[in-house]
Order: C-alpha cells, then structure tokens, then sequence
C-alpha cells in the first residue's frame, strides 16, 4: 500500500524511532507492519534469484504492543561474499535505479566499516554476517519498502545500542560491536542498561545511509505507523523498532525578487555579472528583455535570493552594473524534492537528477553537463544525447499509474 498522495508544500516522511534499537528484520517488519504488502515484498526480490531463500511474517504482542516479526528464512549453509560478488547480484536484478544505488551505498559503507575494523582493505572484506543471503535481503527489502511508501525523506532518532557482549563469525565481541562503533559516527546514541546487541551492523548501516536528518522533522503531521519486532524477547522493554510515516508541511521558502533595468551595459559583462550574483548568494538569476524610456531596448536583471542576501546582491548590481536604482520584494517559493544519483545507462555511468513529483511519482532527469560531456566524447549532437539518455530513463521509471 502506498502512503497518502502529499499535499503542497509537504513530503512524505519516514521516522524511526530506534528506542530499542534497529536491525535489518526489524526495519523489514515496521515497513510491512506501516503498510506494504508481503506479496508485493516477495514478488520485487524474486529477482535477486536467491535461491532457498523464503519470508514469512507472524503477529506478536511485545509488552502489550502489536506488531509484525519478518521471519527471512534461508538454507543452512554458511555464505562468504565480497562486496564485488554482492553489487553485481543486485545490479543483475534489474530493480529501480534508485534502489540499486541505495543498496549498493548501504553495503559499501558496511565493507567501509569492516574494513576498517579488520585492519584492511574494502575489496579484501568478505562479508560473513553482513555477506548472508538474510542481509541482502533486509537491505534490498528495505530500501525498496521505504521507495514502496514513497517516503521522500528518512529521519531517524538517537541510536540505542545495548551492552554487554555478543557471539560472531570472530569471535566473542563487545556491544556495540566494533563495526556498530563505526557506522554510528556522528550520529547521536543513548545508553541502554540491556545487557544484548540492540543495534546490529546491518541496521546501523541502513539508517546511517538512507536517513538524512536526526530528529523528529519539522511541522510533521503522522499518518501511519509501523511496529516492527525482534526476535528476541525483552524483560526489561518491548524490543521493537517504530516507523512513523506523515507529512512534513514545511513552509514555503521566504525569498526575494530584486531586479535592475539596464540598456547601457556592455553585452560581454552580463555573464561575470552572473557568477558575482551567484556567490554572494542569488539563487536564480534571469535576463528579460524590455522596452524602456525613450523607445531603448533594455534588459531587466532580474534574481531571487534570501532575504538576508538582498544587501549582498545588491552590492553587486551597483558595482557590477550601470544601473542608478534597485528594487525588491518579498516572494515565496515550493520546490519538489531532488537529489543527485548516478545511474548506469547504455552510455556508461551517467550523472542525474532524481526528483519526486508531490503524488510520489519519480522521475529521473540526464544533467545537462553529463550529456554534454558524452556529445563530445563521441562527436554527436548533445540534443540527441539528451533525447535519447531521457527516453532510456524514462524506462526505468514506473508510469503514472504505478506505484514507486
């Protein structure tokens, strides 16, 4: 089941509440337990071709609490993978670009971490653990629950992360584990009396890689929530993660419009006049062109910014230009969530905007630069370049009428 569509000016948002920590089955069962359909689940890892591997899912009740436990159930064997072997397993998958990106970020930080635990290299790491059909699983799964519930951004809360000690592939190992200790790095923890492992590596892993803030989202207004279980039972505490997914209404930007006419600068001027404006903080700068006094044809310099860069900009116009009088006033503006990616294409590794329309639909958009690049690498024309790289993304992307 998809979340609700967003509304103007808001986001789909996904809140983790890691009071007893977080591992990969409990992510798996607080998605599923938020809205999204075991069967769907299933269907989209079929591809991973993992071969034995099964999910089931069972109800239970921690301290009075209902919530989901995701059972990843795998052949009894022992399976030793280098993150070589496990990138190209889910590349070969096919899945939605950006879930291939997401995983493949949230296992190298895993080899990153390890590596630097064990003394070596990442392309020397075989995963042990982490390399197990089950946490390929938890990670793919997760990141394609969390594009499932078109949550366009993940908070998280502080990490618990348990004490005493825990048994591993080497050996007997403090809590928080070693690779724990290093995946959580600049994120905010709490201590925890519970003499057990909360927060594994691969759930460290996740969230250090898919969330972007810490911390409840501003204005955010709860829609769904999602319990998801560990295997173990607690005395001391419901051992459950909470996934909390709303609506951030973030208000709109607060900027500024601050504009010039011109009709004696010389043309040559207008494109360091650009870049001034851009460093002393203009987000949008524009030339119209306009009839002024005296039937002159003029252009109108014409900029956003914030408030607070009004005076800067400003400063510019009056040095840069030959203009006797600014103008501004205040504006307000939405945008939709963006971020850069690189997707894998027929021609090669290409640079890319992915952004996600206020109905959760995402689209994957060539930057112009990258196309460029590839028109002159290979002597063509970039609007072919442009036109074929968006038609060959556009494949990857789901249609208006399906779920992301």
């Amino acid at each position: 089941m998809a979340g609700a569509q967003a509304t103007l000016g808001s986001m789909r948002i996904g809140y983790l509440d890691m009071f007893s920590g977080v591992s990969g089955d409990m992510l798996l069962g607080a998605c599923l337990d938020a809205g999204v359909e075991l069967d769907r689940l299933e269907a989209a890892l079929e591809p991973l071709a993992l071969e034995g591997v099964s999910l089931t899912t069972e109800v239970v009740f921690r301290h009075g609490i209902n919530a989901t436990l995701c059972h990843v159930d795998v052949p009894d064997r022992v399976e030793h993978r280098s993150l070589t072997e496990i990138i190209e397993r889910i590349q070969n998958a096919n899945f939605h670009a950006s879930v291939t990106d997401r995983a493949r970020h949230v296992f190298e930080r895993l080899g990153q971490a390890e590596a630097k635990v064990h003394g070596t290299t990442i392309d020397e790491v075989h995963f042990h653990e982490v390399g197990a059909l089950d946490a390929i699983v938890d990670i793919v799964g997760v990141v394609w629950c969390l594009d499932s519930l078109n949550i366009g951004a993940l908070h998280a809360s502080p990490f618990t992360l348990g004490s005493g000690w825990t048994e591993t592939s080497h050996g007997r190992l403090p809590v928080p584990p070693p690779a724990v200790m290093e995946l959580v790095q600049g994120w905010q923890i709490r201590d925890s009396a519970v003499q057990t492992e909360l927060t594994t590596p691969t759930g460290a892993a996740l969230v250090t890689t898919l969330a972007s803030a810490q911390g409840l989202p501003p204005d955010f207004v709860p829609d769904h929530v999602g319990y998801g279980a560990g295997t173990r039972e607690l005395n001391e505490q419901p051992n459950l993660l909470r996934l909390v997914v709303g609506d951030s209404r973030e208000p709109a930007q607060r900027l500024a419009v601050v504009e010039c006419d011109l009709d004696d600068l010389e043309p040559r001027l207008f494109g360091p006049l650009a870049d001034r404006l851009y460093a002393a903080g203009a987000v949008e700068v524009h030339w119209v062109p306009v009839q002024m006094k005296k039937q002159r044809p003029g252009v109108t310099v014409r900029l956003l910014a914030p408030r607070e860069m009004v005076d800067a900009t400003t400063e510019v116009l009056f040095n840069e230009t030959t203009t006797l009088g600014v103008r501004y006033w205040d504006a307000s503006r939405h945008t939709l969530a963006r971020e850069s990616i690189e997707v894998d294409t027929s021609f090669g590794r290409v640079s890319v905007k992915r952004v996600r329309r206020r109905d959760g639909r995402v689209e994957l958009r060539p930057e112009f630069d990258a196309c460029r690049a590839i028109a002159e690498a290979r002597g063509v024309a970039v609007r072919d370049v442009v036109a074929a790289l968006t038609a060959e993304l556009a494949r990857l992307e789901p249609g208006p009428d399906m779920e992301v």
